[in-house]
């Protein structure tokens, strides 16, 4: 991907995917292919926001510091996820660190032309919008999860979301990262973790490591209760915003 002509590299980016060639040429004009090692802060709790970031490969941490220092893992982004629109958008203090987790590959967009062209072209400011939103959509979603769902059964959602097959009765495959950073990203402690691991393994879920077999995925999915609806609707309306996104285009034009 690092050798594609800048436009086309945008276009693999689902928020860009249904603007036109000469928007995607004007987003490229503002844009710059970045690599950054692992462990490299990439942007900082109260600093103001230079550049939307995209992840284009590699994952990274997004977390939070309180006053006295406490820290906490808020999220954990892989490609293509971005970050973070709000800020720049709104010109306002980042709420999170994001921190490289592997080597990763960015897109950087510089912020303040983003914005003069957002002001410009209405099908780029649908994209955003409908982009921010499902954001808001997946926070209310965790928000709602920590306050409705049992540690435990926030774990059997996340893993079964790691299944590809939807027709699959058992799975196997590997965490993405350590323990460590999972208690984090379900909002628990990792002794909390620990207990949820030794509460699902009578639904079927063995692990060793960061390696994990599914024995019942049936059997799972009824004591997790994953939010289907929530899911299917999210598809929806990303289908529904790129229908948007090219009628504004055709319009403009």
């Amino acid at each position: 991907m690092r050798n594609q002509p800048l436009p086309e590299m945008l276009r693999t980016v689902p928020m860009f995917a249904a603007l036109g060639a000469e928007l995607l040429k004007q987003l490229a004009a503002m844009a710059e292919v970045s690599e950054v090692a692992a462990g490299a802060e990439l942007c900082r709790q109260g600093a103001l926001p230079e550049y939307l970031h995209i992840l284009l490969a590699g994952q990274i941490t997004l977390s939070g510091t309180a006053p006295d220092g406490a820290a906490a893992v808020v999220d954990i982004l892989s490609p293509p996820g971005h970050f973070v629109l709000a800020a720049v958008l709104t010109q306002l203090p980042y709420l999170m660190t994001a921190q490289a987790l592997t080597a990763v590959q960015l897109l950087r967009l510089d912020a303040a032309a983003l914005r003069g062209l957002l002001a410009r072209e209405p099908a780029l400011a649908l994209s955003m919008l409908q982009n921010q939103a499902l954001d808001c959509r997946a926070m209310v979603r965790q928000v709602r999860d920590l306050k409705l769902r049992s540690a435990a059964q926030r774990l059997g959602c996340y893993l079964l979301a790691q299944v590809t097959d939807p027709l699959a009765h058992s799975a196997e495959f590997r965490l993405p990262f350590e323990k460590g950073l999972l208690a984090g990203r379900l909002g628990c402690r990792q002794e909390n973790l620990s207990r949820a691991f030794a509460v699902l393994r009578t639904v079927g879920v063995e692990t060793s490591g960061t390696r994990v077999w599914l024995h019942d995925i049936p059997r799972l999915q009824n004591y997790a209760a994953p939010d289907e609806l929530a899911d299917s609707m999210r598809e929806t309306a990303s289908g529904e915003a790129a229908q948007m996104v090219s009628r504004s285009g055709s319009s403009a034009a």
